[in-house]
């Protein structure tokens, strides 16, 4: 199932995988890759169940399900 994803979702889930939970900003500093990129895939990992996110506005953080 996580095979059918793309690159930078893969190293999202990888990411938190690892470290158990992540936040926004610390994706963006990992993979460099644009606020706005990594929220559009942030919310499809969310929407596919591949992780969940707990808190709102700028404390959220995600983790896997």
């Amino acid at each position: 199932m996580l095979a059918s994803l793309p690159e930078l979702s893969l190293q999202i889930v990888e990411m938190v995988r690892e470290r158990g939970r992540t936040t926004m900003s610390e994706i963006v500093q990992v993979t460099g890759a644009n606020r706005n990129t990594i929220k559009r895939h942030l919310r499809n990992l969310v929407e596919r169940g591949h992780l969940g996110q707990q808190g709102s506005g700028r404390g959220v953080w995600y983790e896997m399900r």
